[in-house]
């Protein structure tokens, strides 16, 4: 436990410190390898956003028809509108922190414990990723507010129960309710939405787990449930490894779209067993090309290392917590051996994908865990002179998915397809800055391409931002929220107040 907070300590001084280079007008590591001059989207005008009297409306449901509020969480909202003189970004940031809360919390009590199911948005089912992500930035404000905290309990039992009805399922219904993925070639159960078989699902819950254990102090939640998600998620990740064959899961869907379905009769491209984790599909819900999907395998050695300190600390189950922490080491070892390409422009950069035999895909997608988020995730298991070069080829023309246009740019996927950009590319471009320039030039990217709006969406055009994709995608939202306050409680006040967009 000392140890991260002193690394968080250390971590925040860093921060600090390259604000104060930034003011004298030096340049410390993280500002020397960006670009003299971003893009210049200056003369980019914003789309009219809703006013009433001259001043902007709210977004957010009538009060009586939120799902869920915190006394703590509304605090901080008028705590930073308070703050912030920029009134479109207070208008965005209030009615984006809460759509989470607002929009996508369904709370309530389960054989007497606390229960919470999390819509994605407009999608009607719980992503243990998403969920996961969405109320991560409520975490900090737990011990402010029961109820909250309550609910944050409940996202948790929630995610360790779906990942003992099935950890190779990435989306799960309310209650067994058969929906349209039904005919998937796979294993599907009816309390499954989709079955897409995806390191980070096994992960988010552990890092929130994690998180809200060192928040809170609250250990009640290691029960026996967990200690067998913990079981499964060990089962499957070495299963995944694919020493003994290639294991129990395939997937197959008949569709017209290349990334919904796995190549082999649902087994995927072929792997060499070095000790890497396959990940069938990406953050996306893309079918991998290459299956050892590195950013993902990173996030795993990060989860596996948390839940050892759990097992050892909490549970007192030595034996697991070993498990854990050997597996976590053979797959950073592979990471070191298998990984890392030589780019021609960049030196050594982390490859998106490989396969163990030799091979290296190297771009990177938006959903995150991506190369560009690893910062963001888990900056304690990466090399940061790699993930600096990594960081300049992913938003660069080098990485193929990169799209600059006459509106915004940013790293969109094939999900979605050309010259769609995420929102989310620009947010981690931020977390993973220690630069005022580059971190207020995203923000005002993302502020531009809201389309008026005052929500975040999946992916926007780069030369038309009202061409864009999910209108409610709540996990976006909240992550800009998150972002705000970062700046905030790092001190980058002046910074977010120096933004001049109406």
């Amino acid at each position: 436990m000392k140890f991260n907070r002193f690394f968080s300590l250390a971590v925040l001084c860093a921060m600090l410190m390259c604000v104060a280079c930034c003011e004298k007008g030096s340049k410390c590591g993280e500002c020397a390898a960006q670009p003299e001059v971003l893009t210049d989207y200056s003369a980019v005008a914003l789309d009219p956003a809703p006013m009433q009297d001259g001043e902007y409306v709210c977004q957010r449901p009538a009060v009586e028809d939120r799902l869920f509020s915190s006394k703590a969480i509304e605090a901080e909202i008028a705590k930073v509108k308070e703050l912030l003189t920029n009134e479109r970004l207070a208008w965005m940031f209030s009615n984006c922190f809460p759509n989470t809360l607002d929009t996508t919390v369904h709370y309530r009590k389960l054989d007497g414990k606390d229960d919470t199911f999390v819509y994605t948005g407009d999608i009607h089912a719980m992503w243990l990723r998403d969920s996961g992500a969405q109320v991560w930035p409520y975490v900090q404000y737990a011990n402010e507010d029961e109820e909250l905290k309550a609910m944050l309990a409940g996202v948790i039992r929630r995610q360790l129960m779906s990942i003992n009805i099935d950890p190779y399922a990435n989306a799960f219904n309310d209650g067994a309710k058969p929906g349209e993925w039904m005919s998937d070639m796979t294993a599907m159960k009816p309390e499954l939405h989709e079955r897409k078989y995806e390191i980070d699902s096994l992960c988010y819950p552990i890092r929130l787990a994690y998180y809200y254990w060192m928040i809170t102090g609250d250990a009640s939640i290691f029960d026996e449930q967990w200690l067998q998600a913990i079981t499964n998620v060990l089962k499957t990740f070495k299963e995944q490894q694919r020493k003994d064959g290639n294991g129990p899961y395939k997937f197959m869907r008949r569709t017209e779209r290349q990334f919904d379905t796995l190549s082999n009769n649902g087994l995927g491209a072929p792997v060499n067993p070095v000790g890497l984790i396959v990940s069938s599909f990406r953050p996306s819900d893309d079918a991998t090309v290459l299956q050892f999907l590195v950013p993902s395998n990173f996030f795993a050695v990060s989860a596996l290392r948390k839940a050892a300190e759990i097992l050892t600390e909490v549970n007192k189950d030595k034996a697991l917590a070993k498990e854990c922490t050997t597996l976590a080491d053979e797959v950073a070892a592979a990471l070191d051996k298998y990984a890392v390409y030589n780019h021609p422009e960049f030196g050594e950069i982390y490859a998106f994908e490989v396969d163990g035999f030799g091979n290296y895909y190297c771009m990177d997608d938006a959903n995150v865990p991506s190369l560009l988020a690893m910062k963001y995730l888990n900056p304690e298991v990466i090399d940061e002179e790699i993930y600096a070069n990594t960081r300049r080829f992913v938003w660069s023309e080098s990485n193929p998915y990169f799209f600059r246009g006459t509106k915004g740019e940013g790293i969109g996927g094939p999900h979605i397809g050309y010259d769609m950009a995420w929102p989310m590319s620009l947010m981690m471009k931020a977390f993973t800055s220690d630069c005022e320039k580059e971190i207020k030039w995203c923000i005002e990217q993302l502020m531009r391409t809201d389309a008026g709006t005052g929500f975040m969406h999946e992916s926007f055009n780069v030369n038309n931002p009202k061409d864009f994709t999910r209108k409610w995608f709540a996990w976006q939202n909240t992550l800009f929220g998150e972002l705000i306050v970062k700046q905030i409680n790092e001190g980058r006040l002046e910074m977010l107040n120096s933004i001049e967009l109406k």
